[in-house]
């Protein structure tokens, strides 16, 4: 029984490996040349598609799996591109996730700061002509990319928190789909499966590790002053209490306050961490690798309370209500 089931596998792996070599390396040769449009958004299978439907390549499916495995998909630019059945599915791809040509190459350098929200990366990079205003709201909007940590984010939340902040080089005709699909590539890079593991193994989801990061990147500054504060949050989450996150008011409300009033923290606002308890629907913010790293691997401390002092920066700590209360008076006031 045991050499049926093997010889049965075999053949069925050898089957799929002869089709999927002959679906990438085999050319239709058909004669059909054509002007092939991808649009923004696409996923790597549903270009795949429509590849085959314009009898391009032989097989969708493999092509798709070709893309993947190939890491190619990340690098599928949106346009026009001459292509050609007398070309194998190889040469299709590599066609697809090049420049047209007649386009200038050069390159330029775009920063991307740690903490910045979508609106504010999104007015850098209008600023600098990748994107129009309807162009960064659709696509900062939409979940259509083709990105594990996308598909498993809540529905009708758009892209913030999953611009990885970093420096960049992109070419100068670089639309908007690309530097954004760029963005999220390189947060796909940062997120180890390590640390994708261990945040599956903690019960957390990306989501929520991200909406923490995104706090803790604008509360604090230091790499151990952040394990610190992820660690009093989870811990006031675990606990049942409200985060009361002055980060959260600031993102609410546009405005960034050494003190905010008891109407700041009664504005209703599903972001609002004063009036809502746990962790806000998504992030505020796009975090860096540190704050990331805090919020998966936070350092639990005896402090239940913290604030920032605004002449130097530092973060003040304490343990009980009555010693924060008077930290508040020597430090803020």
């Amino acid at each position: 029984m045991r050499k049926i089931i093997f010889l049965a596998i075999t053949i069925i792996v050898i089957i799929f490996c002869y089709l999927f070599f002959d679906s990438i390396f085999v050319k239709l040769n058909n004669g059909i040349t054509t002007e092939f449009e991808i649009q923004s958004g696409k996923s790597s299978y549903e270009i795949s598609q429509d590849l085959e439907s314009n009898h391009l390549i032989k097989n969708a499916f493999f092509f798709d799996v070709y893309m993947k495995l190939s890491g190619k998909y990340k690098n599928i630019l949106p346009g026009k591109f001459e292509l050609s059945d007398s070309m194998n599915a190889i040469e299709i791809s590599n066609k697809i996730i090049k420049k047209r040509s007649g386009v200038s190459f050069d390159e330029q350098q775009i920063k991307i700061i740690e903490g910045w929200n979508l609106k504010q990366i999104g007015k850098y990079l209008i600023d600098r002509g990748f994107c129009t205003n309807d162009e960064w709201k659709n696509l900062s909007n939409s979940n259509d990319y083709d990105y594990d940590f996308i598909k498993q984010k809540p529905k009708n939340t758009d892209l913030e928190g999953y611009l990885f902040p970093d420096t960049y080089r992109v070419y100068k005709d670089a639309t908007c789909y690309d530097v954004i699909n760029k963005l999220l590539g390189n947060f796909d890079n940062k997120l180890t499966q390590q640390m994708r593991n261990d945040i599956k193994n903690q019960g957390k989801s990306i989501n929520e590790i991200i909406s923490m990061a995104s706090i803790v990147e604008k509360e604090v500054r230091s790499v151990d002053d952040m394990k610190i504060v992820a660690g009093i949050f989870w811990d006031r989450i675990k606990y049942g209490q409200a985060l009361e996150s002055c980060a959260t008011l600031a993102y609410i409300i546009g405005e960034n306050k050494s003190q905010y009033s008891y109407e700041d923290t009664r504005i209703q606002s599903i972001y609002n961490t004063y009036i809502n308890k746990g962790l806000p629907p998504g992030p505020i913010s796009n975090p860096g690798i540190n704050s990331i790293m805090s919020a998966i691997y936070p350092e639990m401390s005896e402090y239940n309370y913290f604030l920032t002092d605004p002449k130097t920066g530092n973060t003040i700590f304490s343990k009980t209500f009555e010693e924060h209360t008077k930290n508040k008076a020597k430090y803020l006031n």
